[in-house]
């Protein structure tokens, strides 16, 4: 009988909106193709347009991925006193702090999480929820660059 996630009676979490995980500091909102119609669709523009306006190309050890850029100050391009696309924002941003290699184990969920004031308190959410958020971080295709 394979064992059981470290998670598996749930994880308190409760987003707290402090936008720690959205900005000053580096890192990747990397999108999949349903990210940039979605994304681009609430800003009315077309894909191109909104992926030369808003996005980049990131070296990755499989090749280029697309991200989201930063501001200057690291923080998103889409941060202002909050998120401006949160009713679209791309599935690594809706599924955090769940991600898959997050929950490797209870060690490594609490050194990613540490400095989210929002891990460990708050709502208790579901190991099932969990689950599927760790297995939809795993299986979303990210765009890449031909």
């Amino acid at each position: 009988m394979p064992e059981q996630p470290f998670y598996k009676n749930g994880l308190r979490f409760s987003c707290r909106r402090c936008s720690f995980c959205c900005r000053a500091g580096p890192g990747f909102v990397f999108l999949s193709e349903s990210d940039t119609l979605d994304i681009s669709r609430s800003l009315d523009m077309e894909r191109d347009e909104f992926i030369a306006v808003y996005c980049r190309w990131v070296d990755w050890e499989d090749g280029a991925r697309l991200s989201l850029k930063e501001k200057s100050s690291l923080d998103c391009i889409f941060w202002n006193e909050g998120c401006l696309i949160y009713e679209v924002r791309p599935i690594q941003c809706k599924t955090y702090p769940f991600w898959a290699d997050m929950l490797d184990s209870e060690e490594v969920w609490r050194s990613t999480t540490s400095d989210c004031p929002g891990a460990g308190t708050g709502d208790l959410v579901s190991g099932e929820y969990i689950a599927s958020c760790a297995e939809l971080d795993r299986s979303t295709r990210i765009v890449a660059k031909n």
